[in-house]
C-alpha cells in the first residue's frame, strides 16, 4: 500500500470521528434543552379531624384553662392545659383533661376524654336521693338535697358539673382546697356514690314501695 493510500484513509477516519462527536455533543445539549418530566406527586389523603362533639343534647362548659412553660436550652416552650365538663341535663355527666399547644385543641382533646368517661347520676324529682360526701386529696364536698324551688347552691366547677347532670335544687358546702381539679374529682365520687330507691330495694331484695334511704 502506497503512503498516499494510507494518508487518506487517516484522514477519512478522523473525518468520520469528528462527526460522532459533534453528535453527541448535539444530542446532550438537546437533552439539557428539554426540561425533565418528573412523576406525578400522589395527594396525601385529607386528614379527618374527629368532631368535638358527637351527641348534639351533650353540652360543654369549661372549667379552667391552664399555661404550662417548659424551660429548654433555647428558650421557653409553652402548651396548655384545659378541663372541661360534658353532660345531657338528664343524668348523665363526665369530666376530662387535655393537653396541647394550642387552647381550641386541648380543649378539643378534654371534651373527648370527658365524653369517654361519663357516669350516670341518680336523680330524685331534680335533686339527689340522699346526703352524701365527696373527698379527693385536700378537697371535701358535702351534698345534701332540697326542695323545689331552692336552686343549685353551689360555685365554680361543682355548680357546672350539678348543672349538666340535670340537678335543679341541692345544697353544698365546699371546704379545704378550692383546687379546681380535685374539686371536680370530689364531686365526680359523691354523685357516683349516689343511689336511689330502686337499687337500694333490689341490693336489699325488697320492693320500692316503703323503701328509705338514709
Amino acid at each position: 500500500m502506497s503512503e498516499d493510500t494510507k494518508k487518506e484513509e487517516t484522514k477519512v477516519e478522523a473525518a468520520a470521528s469528528e462527526t460522532a462527536e459533534g453528535k453527541a455533543v448535539e444530542a446532550a445539549g438537546a437533552s439539557e434543552d428539554k426540561p425533565q418530566k418528573r412523576a406525578p406527586r400522589k395527594k396525601a389523603a385529607p386528614r379527618k379531624k374527629a368532631p368535638s362533639n358527637v351527641n348534639p343534647d351533650i353540652e360543654e362548659r369549661v372549667v379552667a384553662v391552664n399555661r404550662v412553660a417548659k424551660v429548654v436550652k433555647g428558650g421557653r416552650r409553652f402548651s396548655f392545659s384545659a378541663l372541661m365538663i360534658v353532660g345531657d341535663k338528664k343524668g348523665k355527666v363526665g369530666f376530662g383533661l387535655g393537653k396541647a399547644k394550642e387552647v381550641p385543641e386541648a380543649i378539643r382533646k378534654a371534651t373527648q376524654a370527658a365524653q369517654k368517661n361519663m357516669i350516670n347520676v341518680a336523680l330524685d324529682d331534680g335533686t339527689i336521693p340522699h346526703h352524701t360526701v365527696g373527698r379527693f386529696c385536700s378537697a371535701k364536698i358535702a351534698f345534701k338535697p332540697a326542695s323545689e324551688g331552692t336552686g343549685v347552691k353551689a360555685a365554680g366547677a361543682c355548680r357546672s358539673i350539678l348543672e349538666l347532670a340535670g340537678i335543679r335544687n341541692v345544697l353544698t358546702k365546699s371546704v379545704q382546697s378550692t383546687n379546681p381539679h380535685n374539686v371536680v374529682k370530689a364531686t365526680f365520687k359523691a354523685l357516683a356514690s349516689l343511689r336511689s330507691e330502686s337499687d337500694v330495694a333490689k341490693a336489699r331484695g325488697r320492693e320500692v314501695k316503703g323503701t328509705r334511704i338514709k
